[in-house]
């Protein structure tokens, strides 16, 4: 549908999205698809719009850095969801929709006419994708739902830390990115499935299941030995090496070298080849049991070398190694650079404005950053004008009644 207005490219720009909801899971959603070609209309509260547009720890000129991210390649419509005339507003863009994102409390959309199975009735190939906190059934559905806590549940926050600490954040929204990266999946799903059968359908993505998703064998663990996963900081239990070591210059390196083979390499980079024909440190289990000693031996080695000779060393040797990376080593990594994982634009405040790239990369129909963040109402002559073809007094009338 998308193909009407589109001018981007990429291997979704002939799909039209209506995001609805802010803040972060649904509009990731939203980013994500656009990021692929998809034309996204997002639509806002009239006057104070996403409380993205404020958000961020870190501001220039006061305004959020992180808006123009994650509200890149989208459309800005303002639309008030909560008057009976923007509902029906937005009712006339679904129509002209493949796909809704929505992240409101289970009801919300009901209540204002546009539920799944209500808007579904005259458009049988929408895809609605819902994203909160603990999905649309269920005794918790109701209840307010923000990422922190989805991590909570889904098990990611009592395993991340330091075991003489209480549960730590990672330091990003994980549990949000999550729910809103297994939404996109399961959009692109529907839109296979709707290919084949020509039948939309409702993506229920909720933050905790996300989050249980990435948990590895944790319930096996329990279920079947008992056994709890605890947080254990900088190792990983029983693998062994595989940590965080000191350089000359007061830096940090990983080292992850717990296969034998591997391991061997490492003692041979150290100038102990010994080690790896040594009882205590030749296998994988043995390794893990002699983990604090085997740390403390290649630690008190990597303390005499400075970073890059160190890091030098490993990598001839081919013993996987990396610095931990900040914003400034990313901004000066050649990888980076060559891979182009970084992209400039230009912004009307900011000047130049570097973000992550799209991703992943597709040889034959890649994604784009083709704009960032737009200002607020930006599109409402473009997309009510053009694509719904209202009249310019229509829009002032809409206007004047605070609809959009």
């Amino acid at each position: 549908m998308a193909a009407e207005s589109a001018k981007s490219s990429g291997p979704l720009a002939d799909l039209r999205v209506v995001e609805m909801g802010q803040l972060l899971a649904g509009p990731f959603c939203g980013q994500l698809l656009g990021d692929l070609g998809a034309e996204v209309i997002k639509l806002e509260s009239p006057g104070t719009g996403d409380p993205m547009r404020q958000w961020g720890r870190e501001q220039s000129q006061g305004k959020s850095l992180w808006w123009p991210v994650v509200a890149r390649n989208k459309k800005s419509v303002t639309c008030n969801l909560r008057e009976a005339a923007g509902q029906r507003l937005a009712r006339r863009l679904i129509e002209r929709a493949d796909i809704v994102i929505e992240n409101f409390r289970p009801g919300t959309m009901e209540r204002w006419g546009l539920g799944f199975d209500q808007l579904r009735a005259d458009h049988p190939e929408l895809i609605m994708t819902r994203v909160t906190g603990y999905g649309q059934t269920g005794p918790y559905a109701p209840r307010a739902g923000y990422g922190s806590i989805g991590e909570a549940m889904g098990g990611i926050r009592y395993v991340t830390g330091d075991p003489d600490h209480a549960p730590a954040r990672t330091g990003i929204s994980l549990g949000d990115s999550l729910a809103a990266v297994f939404a996109t999946i399961g959009t692109l799903a529907a839109v296979h499935h709707r290919a084949n059968t020509g039948r939309g359908q409702m993506v229920d993505s909720a933050i905790y299941e996300a989050v249980l998703a990435m948990m590895e064998s944790l319930l096996p663990e329990w279920a079947i030995t008992g056994y709890q996963r605890e947080r254990t900081g900088s190792v990983l239990p029983n693998v062994a090496p595989s940590n965080v070591y000191p350089t000359a210059g007061g830096e940090m390196i990983l080292v992850a070298a717990n296969q034998d083979t591997v391991f061997a390499r490492l003692a041979e980079a150290m100038g102990r080849p010994e080690l790896a024909g040594d009882a205590r440190y030749s296998t994988h289990i043995a390794r893990g049991a002699r983990m604090a000693e085997l740390d403390e031996l290649i630690g008190a080695w990597t303390a005499t070398i400075e970073t890059d000779r160190l890091l030098d060393r490993l990598h001839a040797a081919g013993v996987p190694a990396g610095r931990i990376f900040t914003a400034r080593d990313m901004f000066a990594d050649p990888h980076f650079a060559a891979r182009e994982a970084i992209v400039r634009l230009a912004h009307p405040e900011f000047g130049e404005l570097p973000m992550h790239n799209v991703f992943p990369k597709l040889s034959e129909t890649p994604g784009a950053v083709r704009h960032p963040g737009p200002e607020l109402g930006e599109h409402n002559q473009e997309v009510y004008g053009g694509l719904l073809g209202l009249a310019p007094d229509d829009l002032e009338q809409l206007a004047a009644d605070g609809i959009i």
